[in-house]
């Protein structure tokens, strides 16, 4: 078998590293969701995010790099992963975090429909089997393995909201290189962290302003830490460093990979242990990722 690049190789560690960050996102804002609005900690995710990688840009003496930025670009990036991010935690007010992040599972497929569309890049037959096969152990998680409830398509709010942030997620990653001139990923990050921090706060200054921010518990702003400093500026910063190694798909497959650590986090940590419905469709989603990560086509 033929081993990849070291460039390949980081850029897989890199995925990795990703999907276990924004796993504990997920459990962390599972018990938030209820305490604070999603643009609000939207904001401040964000906020506190892009002042971590501008220190870092100044660092590196790369901060007169962000100059040649193009605005129009970075709001698209900055939209599509500012609905994402709203979405992910209003759906938390209703949704467990592990079927969340099956949901998240899902971009995978999203991601092979987009890179068809923006590059013209065909999968084989292969690689839509197997993502095909993952989204199956995905939806079998989803609908509780009961057929009626995919008939009628009994689903949750905060499921099918999240799923529209989903789009906008396997949007962004495809767009990613698409938009990228050439720049830096830390400053392609921070072009999106600012357009996503302006956007957001346009939009929802109300929500903002009349937040009780210093009447707040503890765990609020520990999770806020967490999500701007690990689930939005390393993830931005690791997604868009692997995103212009690896083929959108290969990419998104990490997502697979979610759901998985969220499993084994609430069972490590929480004592919340999963049923068999949960650890088959687990099982039918981690032979999808190692199939399609040895694989060398898509």
């Amino acid at each position: 078998m033929k081993l990849p690049s070291k460039s390949v190789l980081i850029g897989h560690i890199s995925m990795l590293t990703f999907s276990l960050l924004v796993s504990v996102s997920f459990i962390l804002g599972s018990m938030v969701a209820n305490l604070i609005d999603p643009n609000a900690v939207t904001f401040s995710r964000f906020l506190f995010a892009l002042i971590s990688i501008t220190f870092l840009l100044i660092f590196q003496k790369k901060i007169l790099l962000v100059s040649t930025l193009s605005l129009w670009r970075s709001s698209v990036l900055g939209v599509l992963i500012s609905i994402y991010f709203i979405t992910m935690f209003e759906g938390l007010k209703t949704a467990s975090s592990t079927s969340m992040a099956v949901v998240f599972a899902l971009t995978p497929l999203l991601a092979g429909f987009f890179d068809f569309i923006l590059s013209n890049r065909v999968m084989s037959k292969k690689v839509w089997l197997i993502v095909i096969m993952a989204a199956f152990g995905a939806l079998w998680i989803i609908f509780d393995a009961k057929l009626d409830n995919f008939v009628n398509f009994n689903v949750g709010y905060g499921e099918i909201l999240f799923f529209l942030g989903c789009i906008c997620h396997a949007l962004y990653a495809a767009l990613i290189p698409k938009l990228n001139q050439g720049e830096p990923a830390i400053v392609q990050t921070f072009g999106t962290l600012l357009s996503g921090l302006i956007i957001v706060g346009i939009f929802s200054y109300n929500e903002i302003l009349f937040t009780s921010w210093f009447s707040l518990p503890k765990i609020v702003f520990l999770t806020i830490f967490y999500l701007a400093f690990f689930a939005t500026a390393a993830s931005f910063f690791l997604i868009q460093y692997a995103a212009v190694r690896l083929s959108s798909i290969k990419v998104m497959a990490y997502t697979y990979a979610i759901p998985i650590w969220v499993v084994c986090l609430q069972s490590l940590f929480l004592k919340d242990y999963p049923d068999y419905i949960i650890i088959i469709g687990a099982a039918v989603i981690a032979t999808a990722l190692i199939s399609l990560l040895y694989n060398q086509e898509g």
